[in-house]
């Protein structure tokens, strides 16, 4: 995997909003936010703006997200927001700069597909909060972000579920909003599972459409291949008029009856407050006791 070079007082980003439309203000936080840090703030000539549900029409989407992958003295691209709208747009793209000069490719909910087409050309990328959400995260968010940009670096610690399953797994982070993985399973983003740790997080799903979701999984060998898994938050789950009891924890689990792997709820990961950051595609150590669960790339 590339790494992309670590941010300097000085260098350039480039808020860009792939997606869903966003309010000023909250591109104006984030703007304010990084040149308190020393950085130099681009935006993309469509972030303001709004075309029906999207910042702009894929034509603007498009030409905001090349320029900042084609210009070499971009060093991160900081994603102001999810919604719906980058599968439309990833394709499109032309992506032979980001290996020419590869940069830190930044968000997470819809930003998933960009994890997974930075993740397919052998870029690390880092799955974390976007300026929708800067003013109402916690500080170990915003925290981690920063660390992730300027070192490079993950460790995390939670306080264990009792559904948790203790060990130890080691391999490539790969990984991000569950639908959005669910969706790409047999495409060409489709990572690869193979003896890595999978870490997975949802909004506002019924509970059968993410046991549906598990379900498809573990029919594609997805459960049977990763060495660890990791489950964030799992936000505004919702259930059924006749409702099924289920919860997350045990959705989960009833796919692992046959298979001893770490497992780890309650991440700070995710639609939440608290989501840390992570660096997709990195090499990771999930360790998980009674007492204690600790996540470090």
């Amino acid at each position: 995997m590339i790494r992309p070079e670590i941010l300097q007082p000085g260098d350039t980003i480039i808020l860009v909003s792939p997606a869903k439309s966003i309010e000023a203000t909250h591109i104006d936080f984030a703007r304010d936010f990084f040149e308190q840090k020393g950085l130099n703030v681009l935006t993309g000539d469509h972030a303001y703006g709004v075309h029906t549900y999207f910042s702009g029409t894929e034509t603007e989407r498009i030409s905001d997200f090349q320029k900042a992958i084609d210009n070499p003295e971009i060093k991160a691209v900081i994603c102001t927001r999810g919604g719906y709208g980058c599968i439309r747009i990833v394709e499109q793209l032309q992506w032979a700069n980001l290996l020419r000069h590869p940069k830190w490719i930044v968000g997470f909910s819809d930003i998933t597909i960009l994890h997974q087409k930075a993740l397919r050309l052998g870029v690390e990328s880092i799955h974390a909060t976007m300026p929708l959400n800067y003013r109402d995260n916690s500080k170990e968010a915003l925290e981690s972000l920063w660390e992730s940009l300027t070192k490079a670096s993950v460790h995390h610690e939670w306080k264990p579920n009792t559904a948790n399953k203790t060990g130890e797994a080691a391999g490539k982070l790969v990984g991000g909003n569950l639908s959005i993985l669910y969706s790409l399973l047999a495409t060409p983003l489709c990572p690869d599972f193979e003896n890595n740790i999978l870490f997975i997080e949802d909004v506002d799903e019924q509970y059968y459409h993410l046991d549906r979701m598990l379900q498809t999984f573990k029919l594609a060998g997805v459960l049977d291949q990763i060495s660890g898994l990791i489950v964030g938050g799992m936000s505004d789950m919702k259930d059924t008029a006749a409702p099924t009891g289920w919860t997350v924890e045990e959705l989960v689990l009833t796919h692992f009856k046959y298979r001893k792997i770490p497992i780890a709820f309650d991440a700070p990961i995710g639609h939440i407050d608290d989501n840390r950051a992570v660096i997709c595609g990195a090499q990771a150590r999930l360790a998980i006791t009674d007492d204690n669960v600790k996540l470090v790339q």
